[in-house]
């Protein structure tokens, strides 16, 4: 399953979004987990303007293999927010038809419950 992820907006400005996003890429891609499971890329949101060099790089895309699941993600995130000092910004998760969820949230238990839902992930599917 291809998830999008971004980081919420509404409490920072266009160039902290930037950089925070460039830090949550290279969490994944230091998560062993995360390393072996699923696949990291950068995703185009915005098209780039045709005189322009390239498109605006402000989601990423997560290809979730059978090995990460919606707790791997929420663990993840939740160390990720934890060590950059984010309790109150937020991660969008977004699957392909455009359902959401942010988690902004300390517990790895709601961040898990949360992505659970929205992955459509039966309880008894789940990974402790």
């Amino acid at each position: 399953m291809r998830v999008k992820l971004a980081i919420d907006e509404s409490s920072t400005d266009r160039g902290s979004v930037a950089e925070e996003l460039r830090s949550l890429y290279s969490w994944l891609l230091a998560d062993s987990q995360a390393r072996r499971c699923a696949e990291v890329e950068w995703e185009e949101s915005v098209p780039a303007p045709v005189e322009g060099m390239g498109g605006v790089l402000d989601v990423l895309s997560l290809v979730l293999g059978s090995g990460f699941s919606a707790a791997s993600l929420a663990v993840s995130l939740a160390q990720w927010r934890d060590v950059r000092g984010r309790s109150g910004q937020g991660v969008t998760v977004e699957r392909a038809d455009g359902t959401k969820v942010v988690i902004d949230t300390a517990s790895v238990e709601e961040a898990e419950r949360l992505l659970a839902v929205l992955l459509n992930v039966p309880p008894q599917d789940r990974e402790s």
